[in-house]
């Protein structure tokens, strides 16, 4: 049976977690908190100097002065380095030492036949290993690093996805218009920190109506189009937990409960009108009184307010935090959520088709070799996909590129080798792994048959490199599949490679 595509480890025949307790909001706080840290500590170093006020402080729309400290108190004091910054002016690898390295490892058969890597060096963008390195090959939750660079450059960082309320044509109804946001809360206790909050919006709403009471909600979903499950998705992954329908409008990523753990999560089947009916009862409608439609356009002729009339809005996260989200917890139906705001920047449709060929486009503008991406989704769960690992060790290069401070987004949720994230219990005990730990960081990919990893790694002389290990024919499971990996970007930790 197929499995996620994510390193969540499945424990039943549909690749599905059962919920644990629901302590997740808790803890994808802490780790946001920690990621911001470590985005700093990369950047910094690959020569790309954090400072605030700046960019980065606009995109999180953090640029008021600190708070000041009250008299007698003492303040706290600066988080201390999770990871290690590499040396720049460490020795480059050769490419001999690195092969020497990493030919054993590459062939092993627990990896299969299909074994496609790239190793570049960040700095120079020399190539130190590669092995079909070209061919385009089935990435699973890698994918996710596409996404990531292509919405930061097609939206910028600082975007945030509105989520609107307007008047509807019938006196007393009020249309809820969903822009795409995926991290949309009920109300405070949602899934995701930070996020934008229907209560929030009601609240507007009766505001914007006075006395007029609200008698029915409609749901226009409509900026999204085509099918709400992705081309090439494994049949158990609209049930797995995993994935879900993707709609216009959802609340903590269609999740049922959210409270439960991060991973695979329950899912509602109507994600937009599982929401119209939370909005229902915030506004005191009756959940009956929900319905799918569209907004009448603004100025139409009609009662007071006139239809069309916006009532309130609320926004998302900046998408600079909402791409940490996808990429520390791989979700997928975020990813799904960005693929769709690349799509809409470039006027393609908001379906998977049409955010496929967006993400196509972005990558050629990028300047980089489109031939050998295709997709047909955002968040890797199709098996349609394909990426060679050379794409992605240049995509990981051009984002820390100093002519591109904008794509930098993605390395703050790229997870710790022995501690956050996907790779939180990887790296810690399976032999020779252990020199991954806290200095590998990367995103991976599972589905059934397919391992992948990808991102950075500093040598044991301080040079940093980007890796690519992409599988696609994997003879036995994660348990063996996954570690043997591990030794490979181990291995390029661990060596000077000279």
């Amino acid at each position: 049976m197929p499995a996620p595509s994510d390193a969540t480890p499945p424990s039943g025949p549909s690749g599905a977690t059962p919920a644990p307790a629901p302590t997740a909001p808790r803890r994808l706080r802490r780790l946001t908190l920690v990621l911001a840290v470590v985005l700093v500590l990369i950047l910094a170093g690959v020569g790309i100097v954090v400072t605030r006020p700046g960019p980065v402080a606009g995109w999180l729309g953090d640029d008021a002065a600190p708070a000041p400290v009250a008299a007698g108190v003492t303040p706290d004091p600066d988080p201390s380095d999770v990871l290690a910054g590499p040396d720049q002016n460490a020795p480059v690898p050769s490419p001999e030492g690195v092969r020497a390295a990493l030919d054993p490892l590459v062939g092993v058969a627990t990896l299969g036949d299909r074994v496609n890597v790239s190793v570049a060096d960040v700095a120079t963008g020399q190539t130190l290993y590669a092995k079909g390195a070209d061919n385009g090959t089935v990435p699973a939750s890698v994918t996710k690093l596409a996404t990531a660079v292509t919405v930061l450059a097609a939206r910028g960082p600082a975007y945030r996805i509105p989520t609107r309320a307007v008047a509807g044509a019938q006196p007393g109804e009020v249309v809820i218009v969903g822009g795409g946001d995926p991290t949309l809360a009920v109300d405070k206790k949602g899934y995701y920190p930070g996020a934008a909050r229907l209560d929030d919006l009601a609240a507007q709403v009766r505001t914007a109506l006075g006395g007029t009471a609200p008698t029915s909600v409609t749901v226009d979903g409509s900026i999204y189009s085509g099918p709400v499950y992705g081309p090439g998705w494994d049949a158990d992954i609209p049930t797995g937990g995993s994935g879900g329908a993707v709609t216009a409008l959802m609340t903590d990523g269609a999740r049922k409960d959210p409270r439960v753990e991060h991973g695979a999560a329950e899912r509602v089947p109507e994600p937009d009108l599982a929401a119209g009916r939370s909005f229902a009862r915030l506004l005191g409608v009756p959940t009956s009184a929900v319905k799918r439609g569209t907004a009448p356009a603004q100025g139409a002729v009609g009662g007071t307010p006139a239809p069309g009339t916006e009532l309130g809005v609320v926004q998302s996260p900046p998408l600079i935090r909402v791409v940490d989200i996808m990429i520390s917890e791989s979700d997928n139906l975020v990813a799904e959520a960005l693929a769709r705001q690349v799509a809409l920047a470039r006027n393609e449709p908001a379906s998977f088709d049409g955010g496929a060929a967006a993400m196509d486009a972005e990558v050629a503008e990028l300047g980089l070799p489109a031939d050998e991406i295709t997709l047909s989704d955002g968040s890797g769960l199709s098996r349609r996909n394909r990426i060679s690992p050379s794409l992605l060790t240049d995509l990981i290069r051009l984002a820390a590129s100093p002519d591109h401070p904008e794509l930098a987004g993605i390395f703050g949720g790229l997870p710790v080798g022995g501690w956050s994230g996907t790779l939180d219990e990887r790296y810690q005990g399976a032999p020779g792994t252990g020199a991954g730990a806290g200095t590998v960081r990367a995103k991976t990919g599972t589905l059934t048959k397919v391992h992948s990893i990808a991102g950075l790694v500093t040598t044991a002389d301080g040079r940093l490199l980007t890796f690519a290990v992409l599988t696609d024919n994997v003879p036995g499971g994660r348990e063996t599949a996954q570690p043997a990996l591990d030794r490979i970007a181990a291995a390029l930790a661990g060596c000077g490679c000279s």
